[in-house]
């Protein structure tokens, strides 16, 4: 079995670790330190939140050489992300991704208090200068302002540090010119004030090629800075100005698997390409990319009130735009063609405001409410202008002049869709936490939301000879909408609630039962007006949290049910009038997702720990019906792995009295997976596991360090996910991570 060797490892681990606590305990070995999170809201010990918590520190994403956000999912478990279908995360297997606008995200990313909720972003590029991230499972809107009904990801990047000075920079260098560049300067801005800034730039060649255009496939590049200004005018208010910049490009397109004609199966083959599930390679001779900025400000004022209560405000705005340019063709078009231009832009503004009043802890009563409004504007153009097979150029060298414009209406003028979306969010939150005896507490929670989505979908023309070089007349495929435009509007109370006992000093036992909702939406799928309903959820979780052998073990684990309603999802389907399979969102009557989590942290020596975690996760359909023809009932989530887990270690030693040794290692697995609703056969991603290793030599009374890094160091192939693509046959897509990366590095802090 895929799972059975490292499930092994993880049992004997935890029988290594009993066998050691019937022996005498190494005196050497130093207490765990606390772990400090804001999951309520508030600086609290990990140990004592009663929610599922799997911490990352900014040492561990550090040790792990991974760059981007979306990595965490190979550190957390529970965690997943799918780049597929309008790219979402997912907690325990469940999310929504969708290329529909009005679609909320199920997990929601929440940096530094602000909530980013754009569409095909994820709120953060560039891993630098980060504090820690707390993913929290389950639903969380009563004390998170935005919905989440399958978690948040919280990240907190370094504060500044008043009366500190520092310089903290790296730079690595590896295969396919991976390369991360950064720095983060620290400055004291008298005695009540500090900024601190952050700049990184970082990528990697791709480890594809087209081979028609000797042009790497796969490539990603990407910079940008994050800075923070900390003002204390006062002993009572504390003021955090924060601004970031960040720039994403990105060559990472889609790739031949099978079913394409043979006519363009021979032309790739006679082009260099193999098609079949490891190939990364294309014979396009048009060139695939996607670029996406985002940027954006936020004020955080924090007041010391009487009897030390506080009041928090956060005042945010963002932008963003994401602008694709995904031609699919596969082979020149000269021989074949099939949507050579493939182009839409993306941009989106967004505003929040946050107020938090929040008593002081230890009371018989400790209480937290809060205010939240929100509005997200989206305004996105798409040409899809087709030939469905004809090659852009006759035998005689005349270019087509004709084109199919998918993004288009029959009667309209207009070869390009514009949809505009405006969505509105406002609720207020809070939790009432009794504490009856020093052992016993009880937490209760609730958020009441309103909310309102609008979309609408026009058509413009876009000039064609700056694109195609001719000047060119479209064909639509397909009427226009009954309905151009609509809104949706509702409202929901949600709550929780949450007793937890303390067994002993160190040991912690918790039950909760939460509900969570997301707000119904508008789709345009294929010019066809399709509104869907709200989703809502109710979610079981029993947990134990606890610290052993003198605090040098750290052992939680939790069990978990969760029953969604009208889950929002997305299949792939046809559309009339479409040539090609279309994501459709719609809701399906019924999910459940339930298993267990287990992690454990375990300091053997002062210069030794490990830590793993282990995830069970059963997530299925258990009402969906699509178009009263299709039954998907009994059906496996996408994306949702149902064993997933991790190993590491760190190890320090000095070596020859004049240098500090450090070693990492991390393994990460999930088992097999699906990346397509119902179609098992051909969206099959094997299970797989992936090996991370980093040496650091940091020479005694030096600011400098260096050393060696590997990612993948098994090169363990995966595909990310699976898409049929009508005459194209099956597609994929992969990571830079499927692909072993080694090379050197060295930092400087000062």
């Amino acid at each position: 079995m895929l799972i059975s060797t490292p499930y092994r490892s993880l049992v004997l681990a935890c029988a290594a670790v009993s066998c050691g606590a019937a022996s005498a305990q190494d005196q050497s070995a130093t207490a765990l330190p606390d772990v400090i999170v804001t999951a309520q809201r508030r600086s609290e010990n990990v140990q004592n939140v009663p929610i599922a918590v799997s911490v990352v520190t900014g040492k561990a994403l550090e040790d792990s050489g991974y760059h981007a956000l979306t990595d965490l999912q190979y550190l957390v478990p529970s965690l997943q992300y799918d780049p597929t279908q309008g790219a979402a995360f997912q907690i325990r297997g469940v999310g929504s991704e969708s290329f529909d606008f009005s679609n909320a995200k199920s997990v929601s990313v929440v940096v530094d208090d602000v909530v980013m909720d754009a569409q095909r972003a994820n709120g953060l590029i560039g891993l630098v200068d980060i504090a820690r991230v707390d993913v929290l499972m389950g639903p969380q809107g009563t004390l998170f302002g935005k919905n989440a009904t399958s978690g948040v990801m919280s990240v907190n990047t370094a504060k500044p540090e008043i009366g500190a000075t520092s310089l903290n920079a790296g730079v690595s260098y590896g295969q396919r010119n991976d390369h991360t560049y950064n720095a983060t300067l620290n400055l004291p801005l008298g005695d009540s004030s500090a900024f601190r800034i952050s700049a990184f730039n970082q990528g990697q060649d791709g480890y594809g090629k087209y081979t028609t255009l000797n042009r790497t496939l796969g490539s990603v590049s990407e910079r940008g800075y994050r800075a923070r200004a900390l003002f204390n005018p006062s002993r009572d208010l504390e003021v955090i100005l924060s601004n970031d910049y960040q720039h994403h490009w990105d060559s990472n397109i889609r790739t031949a698997v099978s079913g394409a004609p043979a006519a363009v199966t021979a032309a790739e083959i006679a082009n260099g390409v193999i098609p079949g599930p490891r190939n990364a390679d294309s014979a396009d001779s048009s060139f695939g990319q996607t670029t996406s900025e985002e940027w954006g400000s936020s004020l955080r004022l924090r007041y010391q009130l009487g009897n030390g209560a506080t009041l928090t405000s956060i005042t945010a705005y963002r932008g963003t735009t994401y602008d694709n340019d995904t031609p699919a063709d596969l082979v020149p078009g000269n021989i074949f063609a099939y949507v050579p231009y493939n182009k839409g832009a993306l941009g989106t503004t967004k505003y929040s405001q946050e107020f938090r009043l929040a008593s002081a802890s230890g009371q018989f009563v400790d209480y937290l409410g809060g205010l939240f409004w929100n509005q997200l504007d989206a305004r996105q153009t798409q040409l899809q202008w087709a030939t469905l097979g004809a090659p852009l150029v006759s035998p005689t060298g005349v270019p087509r002049t004709q084109l199919y414009a998918l993004t288009g209406a029959i009667g309209e003028d207009g070869n390009t869709s514009l949809f505009n979306t405006r969505n509105t969010t406002a609720a207020a939150f809070g939790q009432l936490k009794f504490n009856f005896t020093p052992q016993a507490s009880l937490a209760l929670g609730g958020r009441y939301t309103q909310d309102r989505n609008s979309q609408s979908l026009r058509y413009i023309n876009t000039p064609s000879e700056p694109i195609t070089g001719v000047n060119n007349t479209f064909v639509a495929t397909s009427a226009p909408p009954l309905y151009p435009e609509g809104s949706v509007s509702g409202h929901n109370f949600s709550y929780r609630i949450s007793p937890q006992y303390q067994l002993s000093k160190d040991t912690m036992v918790y039950a909760s039962y939460t509900t969570g909702y997301k707000p119904a939406g508008i789709a345009f799928v294929g010019n066809k007006y399709d509104p869907y309903r709200e989703e809502t959820v109710k979610s079981y979780e029993l947990g134990i949290k606890s610290e052993l052998l003198n605090r040098t073990l750290r052992l939680n684990a939790d069990l978990f049910l969760e029953k969604f309603n009208d889950f929002q999802t997305t299949i792939l389907t046809s559309i009339p009038g479409s040539p090609t399979l279309q994501a459709v969102i719609g809701n399906a009557g019924g999910l459940r997702s339930g298993g267990a989590e287990v992690s454990a942290t375990w300091r053997a020596a002062p210069a030794l720990t490990f830590n793993s975690a282990l995830t069970y996760t059963s997530a299925k359909f258990t009402d969906y019906v699509y178009d009263s023809k299709t039954d998907y009932t009994n059906t496996a989530l996408t994306n949702a792995p149902r064993w997933a887990g991790n190993l590491g270690v760190n190890y320090q030693t000095e070596v020859g009295g004049k240098l500090t040794l450090k070693a990492h290692a991390d393994y990460a697995f999930r088992s097999k997976l699906w990346t397509v609703v119902g179609q098992p056969a051909y969206s099959e991603v094997p299970g797989y596991g992936l090996v991370n290793a980093r040496l650091t030599f940091a020479p005694h009374d030096s600011a400098f360090e260096f050393g060696l890094y590997a990612r993948n160091l098994l090169n363990r192939y995966f595909s990310t996910g699976y898409q049929q693509y009508g005459t194209l046959g099956l597609l994929h897509y992969t990571s830079p991570n499927a692909v072993r990366t080694v090379g050197i590095f060295a930092n400087y802090n000062y």
